[in-house]
């Protein structure tokens, strides 16, 4: 077993604290600037450089302010909307990622519409990025002790501080799966020329509704939330439609040779 102890404050400076959980999302948004650009110049996303550069500003306020008032609407909403200055903490964690995605779709359209660029080809260019940022996310949910696993007798369970039973590392799981795997599987996509007919954010969309989908069988519930319909979690049922947006991306969305 593991037993957690990980301290959620990289570094503190004369009182000023800095989280892993920032960290992440700052790592997350350099890496998709150098991945974008090296994309781009690969020739696998059709955009201009400069794209790279323009829109970052934009994917941050979308993916901040979506995933914020995501995590707020979906999954603590009486909570927030009792103490309002507490939404705007977001380095003690809670995002979401469907609302986070939510959030970068319409920053995509409204970048995309304004600059007049292919808004199916820059979700295609974010998407390839976004597992890196996934991955880092989970790992901080790990170090936060947050979004644990369920209950397992297995010899990687984790203990976690005033618990006497293991948990699941499901946040690890999800850093695998949603992170890595979907990373290796665009590449592999890449690699294989397959971008060329289908949209790359189609095949993020699928296997990241469905790895999330699986693993959260291995998270516990909110406990506020527990399982809402048929026995799912919020995760699960909101993971549904990204599915099914994805395999409409495949049938609409079909490239030109």
């Amino acid at each position: 077993m593991y037993v957690h102890n990980l301290n959620p404050v990289a570094l503190e400076f004369f009182g000023l604290k800095i989280y892993w959980y920032s960290l992440a999302y700052l790592l997350g948004f350099i890496f998709s600037i150098f991945y974008s650009k090296l994309l781009i110049r690969k020739g696998v996303i059709d955009l201009d450089n400069d794209v790279a550069d323009n829109f970052l500003s934009w994917a941050i306020i979308g993916v901040i302010l979506g995933g914020r008032l995501g995590y707020v609407i979906f999954y603590n909403f009486e909570v927030y909307t009792q103490n309002i200055i507490e939404i705007f903490k977001i380095w003690k964690g809670g995002m979401s990622f469907h609302g986070g995605l939510i959030g970068l779709v319409v920053s995509m359209y409204i970048f995309s519409r304004i600059n007049k660029i292919n808004f199916l080809e820059l979700s295609n260019l974010v998407s390839c990025c976004a597992p890196f940022g996934i991955f880092l996310g989970r790992i901080a949910n790990f170090i936060n002790a947050e979004l644990v696993g369920k209950p397992t007798f297995s010899d990687w369970g984790v203990k976690y501080y005033n618990e006497e039973f293991l948990r699941h590392p499901s946040q690890l799981y999800e850093a695998f799966f949603e992170g890595l795997v979907i990373f290796l599987i665009m590449i592999f996509f890449i690699k294989g020329g397959y971008h060329k007919k289908i949209n790359l954010s189609a095949i993020f969309l699928i296997f990241y509704g469905l790895f999330r989908f699986s693993v959260e069988y291995f998270r516990e519930p909110d406990n506020h939330i527990g399982l809402v319909l048929y026995n799912l979690s919020m995760g699960q049922i909101l993971s549904i439609p990204v599915v099914i947006l994805g395999f409409l991306i495949i049938k609409y969305g079909k490239k030109q040779n």
